[in-house]
């Protein structure tokens, strides 16, 4: 009996070893409940299942490529990667044929966020010279002036969980996050101690970019993601990793 379980286990192992490789984009930057790595691999988290579900979708091996965010395009535009999930177009500086993308699938909101005490809400613009937590590679437009005028200044770390604690230890006064990262931080604090969102920096549609590329199923990923959006698929990694918490991320709207 136990001849035959193992037997049919290297089947199995060969098999999966022989299905082509899809390669999935992970950005240095992003924290739980997007993604956790460990060892350079992700192990759990709403991109980390969207992105198996990519590949089993088609048939492939997913593997990850753990990159800096300022390393992701270059690294897509070089046939590096072949997805990169979790973008916005206008993060992109040209258009190019050289890649496709899907419906949207995310909005993420960010939001310039305070101390505990800090009850008021507060802008960017009002804020006195000083530094504001942001992430490394990350571009906020609409408060880009306040940084290229001096009024502000970034300070920044390698990813939104290391922004947070650096707040929360009071290193600087205010930061900048998306809410569903802020609502898993808060989430391990009493309500005295959680930071404050005070005002709504940038709300922005998120989808996946796919390298254009015959050797690639590329229509096949982009009807995976349609589907697993429409079916509320998208919607039920979200909500296995908000249980308890203020639905703050829901799938973007998809174009009339």
């Amino acid at each position: 009996m136990w001849r035959i379980v193992g037997a049919l286990l290297l089947i199995s192992t060969a098999s999966f070893a022989q299905q082509p490789v899809l390669r999935f984009s992970v950005a240095e930057s992003w924290a739980m409940p997007l993604i956790r790595v460990e060892q350079e691999q992700p192990v759990e988290g709403i991109l980390h299942e969207l992105m198996l579900g990519i590949a089993r979708e088609v048939g492939h091996r997913p593997e990850f490529h753990v990159l800096p965010r300022l390393r992701l395009q270059q690294a897509m535009n070089n046939g590096e990667i072949d997805v990169r999930c979790y973008v916005a177009q206008s993060w992109l500086k040209t258009a190019s044929d050289a890649y496709l993308w899907s419906l949207p699938l995310f909005q993420q909101r960010d939001w310039l966020i305070g101390q505990p005490e800090q009850l008021q809400p507060l802008t960017p613009a009002q804020l006195a010279p000083q530094a504001v937590g942001t992430v490394l590679g990350y571009t906020y437009s609409t408060i880009e002036p306040l940084f290229a005028s001096g009024q502000l200044h970034r300070e920044d770390s390698r990813n939104q969980l290391l922004v947070l604690n650096k707040l929360h230890a009071r290193r600087y006064h205010y930061a900048i996050s998306n809410q569903l990262s802020l609502d898993w931080f808060n989430r391990q604090l009493p309500p005295e101690q959680q930071l404050r969102p005070l005002a709504v920096v940038e709300d922005q549609a998120l989808a996946c970019l796919v390298r254009n590329d015959p050797a690639l199923p590329v229509q096949g990923i982009l009807r995976a993601l349609l589907r697993m959006k429409a079916s509320g698929e998208i919607q039920r990694m979200i909500e296995r990793y908000t249980q308890g918490q203020k639905q703050s991320m829901q799938p973007a709207s998809a174009p009339s």
